[in-house]
């Protein structure tokens, strides 16, 4: 069948006057062929922008299933509450979060953050968070993780990219926390009965930026009823349409306004302050928050 386009194609191609008519005819008859060809062009650059949302979708959804997103997270253990969220600024993003069981006694916990944004990004986190829980183990010193994971990232690192990463080991048991950071955002720390306040750590240096990096892990100790929160830069750099930040004294200020609050009830009400915050202004980066509350001592052989 032939195209409404085609027909003028060929009613213009049948003028042959000799005169002003006919270049007029030949004009229009070329214009129809670059219009005939764009709307073909088009048609391609539609049909391959609605594979890559379809695969971006796919992408968006293995991800989000990749990171603990079941709550409560340890149902019938009594020792411990925690709740996660992370909010990529697209389709898919490079922050994360993890909590696991090492063992009986031992909770880790991750929150990190990979440079960049989009797929390149959210490729090597799935790298970065597959290593550090692989050799997260029992008795494992977390600067020797660190140091190890940091030398296999660096490795792999074509691209140029980098990890700000946060782990923690709680005892269950003890209260002992032990932690190690590359570079992260300083965490907070509420003590029972009392409010959220920034917990100053060593800075350390970014995971795959520089091979033979040393990591020294310190540790604090948490008392039942103590609760610690972190998160990614993008809590603290989520900008209004002033482009003024939110910042850490704004999140100071959330955090003990919200001190009496789960960790199911703190993210939320944190994030509803952000996007107070924010406005209509569109989110530049990932935002990701995890709090853990040390709620009792777990008990061994009856004590």
């Amino acid at each position: 069948m032939v195209s409404n386009l085609e027909q003028e194609i060929l009613f213009c191609a049948d003028i042959r006057t000799g005169d002003e008519i006919e270049e007029l005819a030949g004009a229009f008859g070329q214009m129809n062929v670059e219009l005939r060809n764009y709307i073909e062009k088009l048609s391609k650059v539609t049909a391959e922008k609605e594979r890559i949302g379809a695969e971006l979708d796919v992408a968006t959804h293995i991800q989000s299933s990749m990171l603990p997103c079941i709550f409560p997270a340890f149902p019938g253990r009594e020792e411990l509450d925690i709740y996660a969220a992370m909010d990529p600024a697209k389709e898919v993003g490079g922050d994360f979060y993890d909590f696991f069981m090492v063992d009986e006694e031992h909770l880790a916990v991750v929150v990190a953050d990979v440079s960049g944004k989009g797929v390149p990004a959210a490729l090597f986190m799935v790298i970065g968070k597959t290593l550090i829980k692989d050799h997260t183990r029992p008795g494992a010193d977390l600067g020797d993780v660190f140091e190890k994971v940091n030398e296999l990232l660096c490795e792999s690192n074509s691209e140029g990219l980098f990890i700000t990463a946060f782990e923690g080991v709680l005892d269950l048991v003890t209260g002992e926390f032990r932690f190690v950071n590359a570079g992260h955002e300083t965490p907070f720390i509420c003590k029972r009965g009392g409010t959220y306040m920034p917990f100053p750590i060593r800075a350390g240096f970014v995971l795959a930026g520089m091979e033979g990096i040393r990591y020294q892990a310190d540790r604090i100790w948490l008392e039942p009823g103590d609760k610690l929160f972190q998160y990614t830069d993008g809590v603290t750099e989520a900008a209004n349409e002033e482009n003024e930040l939110y910042g850490m004294e704004r999140l100071t200020k959330t955090l003990q306004k919200n001190a009496g609050k789960t960790p199911m009830e703190l993210l939320p009400a944190v994030r509803r302050d952000i996007e107070d915050f924010v406005g209509d202004a569109p989110q530049f980066d990932d935002i990701t928050m995890l709090c853990v509350e040390y709620k009792e001592r777990m008990r061994i052989d009856g004590r």
